[in-house]
């Protein structure tokens, strides 16, 4: 089989993996909820679920919010950030298939433009815009796919931006909790 036809069936799998994650979530969104009760791990998975719907926000942020109020902040940030990362990979999956719904949207060029610059500014856009609570980080997954930046280095640099994003939220949280419980 040829390079060529392994890459083809390779994003043929990527799409049919994005849609069945979009599908099992939507036929599961009010088991969704019960997650958190499940302390750290539930956390992973809420956000996880929270950042694999493309393009239909779920307030992974303020789950976070919540939950540093009732568990170790540092912990909360650093699960919810790596289940966010996780969860980001349907975008990038949707980009390396080469379905990328959002190519005609100028703000997607724009993202694309900066990440072709070079390694370092890639990282930096990645690192950045999930550093950032962010409505279109979606765009900024589905262009490093579509740019082929290798997955894991993607998945690390979405990984260190969601964990620094949730501590703020964490730590708002527990401070909040503490300050109206005084």
């Amino acid at each position: 089989m040829s390079a060529d036809r392994r890459l083809k069936i390779l994003r043929i799998l990527s799409l049919i993996f994005v849609v069945g994650i979009l599908l099992l979530i939507l036929l599961n969104r009010e088991n969704i909820k019960e997650l958190p009760r499940f302390g750290y791990a539930g956390i992973f998975l809420a956000t996880l679920v929270s950042n694999a719907t493309l393009f239909v926000p779920i307030p992974g942020v303020m789950l976070v919010f919540a939950m540093g109020a009732v568990f170790e902040p540092f912990l909360t940030a650093v699960f919810a950030g790596l289940g966010a990362a996780t969860g980001e990979l349907t975008g990038y999956l949707l980009g390396f298939s080469g379905q990328g719904l959002a190519e005609r949207s100028q703000r997607y060029n724009r993202i694309v433009d900066w990440m072709r610059q070079n390694n370092k500014k890639r990282d930096l856009a990645v690192f950045g815009l999930a550093a950032i609570p962010n409505p279109f980080f979606d765009l900024a997954g589905v262009a490093a796919g579509t740019l082929k930046i290798p997955v894991l280095r993607f998945w690390f640099f979405c990984a260190l931006g969601s964990i620094l994003k949730y501590l703020v939220f964490a730590y708002a949280g527990s401070s909040i909790l503490k300050f109206l419980t005084r």
